[in-house]
């Protein structure tokens, strides 16, 4: 199942510019997910990270998994409407740079969930290489 960015402003509270997810290419409800970002120069980040030598944020790149972790959550019926909460990251490791014109697959599965609260393991690629992992915690209130 695809979403398109409509689709994803319904079910997550995030709006320009921290929205970080452009387009959801599968989904399982409540067990995993695979997103895209398209990564442009317009992003806002690159006028001071750095000049001349523009790279993406690595914590921008967690958020943007923690972002597709809350959509594979949030599409569960019984989150429906509701808001989620980044709680905590560890593990997360940078394995390469990313830059503008680079496309970011974000992959994140649940690894477990007990009543409002969740944990996922998220890995980002670019061209097939592993940029970014995690693993995260979320709370839904």
């Amino acid at each position: 199942m695809e979403m398109g960015i409509k689709e994803i402003l319904n079910i997550l509270p995030h709006k320009y510019p921290m929205l970080l997810i452009d387009k959801v290419v599968d989904i399982t409800p409540g067990v995993s997910v695979k997103a895209i970002k398209n990564v442009t120069i317009n992003e806002d980040y690159f006028n001071g990270h750095f000049p001349g030598e523009p790279v993406m944020p690595g914590v921008l790149m967690v958020e943007a998994m923690a972002q597709a972790g809350l959509v594979v959550l949030l599409s569960k019926e019984e989150f429906k409407g509701k808001l989620g909460f980044f709680t905590g990251v560890k593990e997360a490791k940078f394995r390469r740079k990313v830059v503008p014109g680079d496309v970011l697959e974000i992959n994140v599965e649940l690894i477990k969930l007990r009543s409002s609260f969740g944990v996922a393991k998220g890995i980002i690629t670019v061209e097939g290489q592993k940029a970014c992992e995690a693993e995260f915690s979320f709370a839904i209130g």
